[in-house]
């Protein structure tokens, strides 16, 4: 069973890779209930309508640093980082926030934010 840290490494190399394997990951990772929240005041809310984003082309490239795994619970995890992205010779630099819940089946994605720098 994976780590909320690993899962966000592994969302991202999935992500990088196109648009099936990104909605393969995602699908297995997603809880029922989810909010994600990007630049430009994107909210997606809900399974279905994050799953439908993932058909967008991959990051070329991606890092992440200064990652930080907060547990307030031993059910709850909050990861933090910063990311160093590029997309079609577009850079991308944001501040990033996921909220993952221990369920049955493992650790499940409940909330994903951006914040750019």
């Amino acid at each position: 069973m994976s780590t909320p840290e690993e899962l966000e490494r592994l969302g991202w190399r999935a992500l990088s890779s196109g648009p099936d394997r990104a909605l393969a990951f995602y699908d297995e990772v997603l809880d029922d209930d989810v909010r994600m929240l990007f630049p430009g005041g994107l909210l997606l809310a809900g399974r279905r309508q994050v799953l439908a984003s993932m058909a967008g082309p991959p990051w070329d490239t991606h890092e992440l640093t200064d990652l930080d795994v907060l547990e307030p619970t031993p059910d709850v995890a909050v990861v933090s980082y910063r990311v160093e992205a590029e997309r079609a010779g577009s850079p991308y630099t944001a501040l990033v926030a996921s909220v993952y819940v221990r369920r049955a089946g493992g650790w499940r994605l409940v909330s994903h934010q951006h914040t750019p720098r």
